[in-house]
């Protein structure tokens, strides 16, 4: 046999053996990026019927939309692992959540690995599968089915589609589409469908057993309502508070207490200094904290929002309130760190009380809800740059860092393992979380959305 026959006759072998590994090289072809492209325009009903199962999967549960998510990466040929863990034993870096703010159950997490072939860098797209609870009053308002999946003039209805059944359909598709058309990647991708509401946790408890990757995308419709022409690139740190100021009632045994109320400490009234230095904080932190993409934003780089003030009960208006509860929150730029904000605030506070003799013997109890670390990627990131470009060659428009979202799950990954984590999703609408009914996702960016994944995962790992 001449030496050409012989080599035709290896190629074939290896390519009956080895087809995705031998597909892999020409992942850079222009032509084969077509051909992708062209595989997941004509699946798109495949890919649409997917994300209606796991609409209509969730009257019977989360771990229902998670086991329709494990056969999916287990149809793809991933290495499959299921894991359930109780978010109260997860202390991640850089954040705390008090136990109130958590649920105190199990959550399952769903891991998909795709190993690669060699010398590629690795990617975690990652998504959750958890949407707002289900309750009688939230889904009072809608005018569709919540569970249906219906489309209709181009948009796709369902509970949770947006807030992130999408995200979680949209990474496990990509894959789907790289495999049937350009073959295994170089670098390992990782897919992750792991819950993240009510500080579930679920990233941070994957990436505590051991999973890693060079950098990791966050598939999450946009809230802006801008899609595709969103990428987030920066999130801002978010701190939750509670501050609880004592009064006292007068030593009377008078069920009217007006006539004695000069004997008394009214709640309101010593609640009113700490608001007053709350307020005093949040403009000297507006003029003195700045980062160049929020103040374009939105004219600041950070808020201190007082959110709900309970003082005394309702109707009683003869009785002194003995105790006033303040709650509220604190944005600040991921070039700040949490504990000095929780310092600047803690100062403020107790500068009110030391002015005040009451305050001083009796000071406001503090209490820290809920706290995240904002971090950043830049323009000129490898990461960033892959995925800016995936979305203008696909959508043909130029996307701009949205940095309105505060303590958005990008953090995690870089917080926890030092992996660079930028976030991108198809357009949506009226999302439950925001108060919204009939949740939609737009069909066409949700097939966009499959596309750039795909050429990200193309482009990063060969």
């Amino acid at each position: 046999m001449s030496g050409r026959p012989k080599l035709v006759l290896i190629a074939m072998i290896a390519m009956a053996l080895y087809p995705h590994q031998l597909r892999a090289y020409a992942a850079q072809d222009p032509q084969s990026e077509e051909e992708l492209f062209r595989t997941i325009d004509r699946n798109r009903e495949s890919h649409l019927t997917f994300l209606q199962s796991l609409i209509r999967a969730q009257p019977d549960g989360e771990a229902a939309v998670q086991a329709l998510v494990a056969a999916r990466f287990e149809e793809l040929g991933l290495e499959v692992e299921t894991q359930s863990l109780l978010p109260i034993g997860l202390s991640p870096a850089h954040e705390f959540a008090a136990e109130e703010m958590i649920q105190m159950t199990e959550r399952v997490s769903v891991m998909g690995r795709l190993r690669g072939t060699g010398n590629g860098r690795s990617m975690l797209f990652f998504g959750h599968p958890d949407p707002e609870p289900m309750t009688e009053e939230s889904m009072a308002g809608w005018e569709r089915d919540p569970f249906a999946a219906e489309v209709d003039d181009g948009r796709l209805y369902g509970w949770g589609v947006a807030d992130d059944l999408a995200g979680v359909a949209i990474m496990a598709e990509a894959v789907a589409a790289v495999l049937e058309t350009v073959g295994t990647p170089r670098g390992d991708i990782l897919l992750a469908s792991t819950p993240a509401k009510r500080n579930a946790r679920g990233i941070v408890g994957l990436l505590n057993v051991g999973y890693h990757a060079d950098a990791s995308v966050y598939l999450h419709p946009a809230e802006s309502e801008k899609g595709l022409e969103d990428i987030k690139a920066i999130t801002s740190g978010l701190l939750r508070i509670r501050i609880t100021v004592k009064g006292e009632s007068p030593d009377t045994p008078e069920p009217g207490q007006t006539a004695f109320a000069h004997l008394a400490v009214s709640a309101v009234d010593k609640a009113s200094s700490v608001l007053s230095a709350l307020r005093d904080l949040d403009e000297d932190r507006a003029e003195r904290v700045f980062h160049p993409a929020l103040d374009a934003a939105v004219g600041r780089s950070t808020n201190l929002l007082t959110s709900h003030v309970s003082c005394g009960a309702s109707g009683s208006t003869t009785q002194v309130p003995t105790e006033c509860v303040i709650e509220g929150s604190t944005t600040f730029p991921p070039n700040e760190q949490m504990p000095d904000v929780q310092e600047e605030i803690l100062d403020a506070i107790d500068r009110a009380s030391r002015g005040d003799r009451w305050l001083a013997e009796n000071p406001p109890v503090v209490e820290w809800l809920a706290g995240t670390q904002g971090v950043e990627v830049p323009r000129d990131h490898p990461l960033y740059q892959t995925v800016h470009r995936a979305v203008v060659e696909v959508t043909g428009v130029e996307p701009e860092v949205n940095p309105l979202h505060s303590g958005s799950d990008i953090r995690n990954p870089k917080l926890f393992s030092d992996i660079p984590s930028v976030g991108i999703g198809p357009l949506a609408g009226d999302l439950t979380q925001a108060g919204g009914h009939d949740e939609w996702v737009d069909i066409e960016d949700y097939i966009r959305a499959i596309k750039i994944c795909a050429k990200i995962i193309v482009d990063w790992s060969n």
